[in-house]
């Protein structure tokens, strides 16, 4: 029997969303941050939940102890390499370097394995307590493997001048695949590493204009080649969601398992459109919601002191303010803002994106899914902690 492609459906929308990041940010920062970890599964369970493959949601099953606990095992371990490590570089630097320089240079060099450990770890995680049809993903055990080819690669790629970039998203990426499972059936991360050179032609070449336009102005000494260089970086703006949107298709149309595939058509141009307009909006609403706190915070401060608004005082400057008045008002516009800058980007960003991504997907050949067995519960001690402490893998 011959079942049609699975379709997805997304049945996130911006409203709930809005009400479930506001509430869960507030109570963040009420909690000075303990209730983050609420706060990103619940987030990422609604997410999971609007994802519908063939109309069947995914679901997410982690829980916010498993994120507590994790974090505080990275953070100590953390606390030992900052206070610790970094101590006895900085006292070898100055003995032998007499400067900081090199102990700021070896420390960040040995921090890149916690960070690509820290990736790994994560998604491990991630899929771990994810389940669809009610079978479990997972990813096997191969930290190790991962943080020595992600140092290799990056080190390549660092040394090409980033065009060796796609081999190495396609190298970590197959890494990372072909050790995930749905169920008892394994991925399979098929094409090569040429197969994403075309999704990065359009970056490059905005690259090599903005170049050509820089060094062109060096050369000449004439600003209009100033011109070409706006014209290379815009270009690379757009190159980039060109990349995003090609290579997820990429990467996903290669992508097997249990004998079914992938089929992807995401739009660019839409991209594009949900980073600008996304952007604009976020902007805009910030601004206007900072220039109205000025105007509220000086209304209320000079019902306080008569004298702030006779002395003539322009309300968006609020240098003239009693230092307690200040710090109050700053304090508060900071969380203020920080809240609804982690909302809005839900809203107007991550929420787009991802209904994108997940419409213009589709599972082709899904015979042999029918025929997968459960997965054993993966667990694991430190969850994704080592990535929020850090913090990374923030991203849905």
């Amino acid at each position: 029997m011959i079942f049609p492609p699975l379709k997805t459906d997304y049945a996130g929308r911006g409203g709930p969303m809005f009400r479930l990041a506001l509430r869960t940010g507030l109570l963040t920062v009420l909690t000075l941050g303990i209730y983050r970890f609420w706060m990103k599964t619940r987030v990422r369970r609604y997410y999971w939940s609007a994802i519908r493959p063939g109309r069947q949601p995914l679901e997410f099953t982690g829980t916010p102890t498993e994120m507590l606990t994790g974090f505080l095992t990275a953070v100590v371990f953390l606390a030992f390499y900052i206070g610790i490590v970094n101590l006895l570089l900085m006292f070898f630097s100055f003995s032998l370097f007499e400067g900081q320089a090199p102990a700021y240079a070896v420390s960040f060099v040995g921090l890149l394995p916690i960070i690509f450990f820290a990736q790994y770890r994560a998604r491990r995680y991630i899929l771990a307590r994810t389940r669809w049809r009610g079978i479990r993903f997972g990813l096997e055990p191969g930290v190790a493997g991962f943080v020595w080819r992600s140092a290799v690669w990056w080190t390549a790629t660092l040394v090409s001048a980033g065009l060796l970039y796609p081999a190495q998203v396609w190298a970590l990426e197959k890494y990372r695949t072909d050790r995930t499972w749905y169920g008892d059936a394994k991925f399979e991360q098929g094409g090569n590493w040429k197969s994403l050179y075309g999704a990065m032609k359009h970056v490059y070449l905005g690259a090599a204009i903005a170049i050509g336009g820089v060094v062109a102005e060096v050369t000449f000494e004439d600003e209009i080649w100033l011109v070409a260089v706006a014209m290379g970086v815009v270009w690379m703006g757009l190159g980039w969601a060109y990349w995003k949107a090609n290579r997820f298709k990429r990467l996903t149309e290669q992508k097997r398992v249990a004998g079914a595939g992938f089929r992807c058509r995401p739009r660019p141009g839409k991209l594009v459109g949900i980073y600008l307009g996304g952007t604009l909006a976020i902007s805009g609403i910030l601004t206007a919601m900072l220039l109205g706190f000025a105007i509220v915070v000086g209304l209320l401060f000079g019902l306080v002191d008569e004298d702030v608004l006779e002395a003539g005082m322009d309300l968006t400057d609020l240098a003239q303010l009693p230092a307690w008045m200040g710090l109050i008002a700053g304090i508060f516009g900071y969380f203020t803002m920080f809240l609804f800058w982690g909302v809005l980007r839900e809203v107007f960003l991550t929420l787009p994106l991802m209904r994108h991504f997940a419409e213009t997907t589709e599972i082709v050949d899904i015979d042999g899914l029918n025929d997968v067995g459960q997965r054993a519960r993966d667990e694991f001690a430190e969850a994704e902690g080592f990535a929020d402490a850090l913090p990374l893998g923030d991203g849905i």
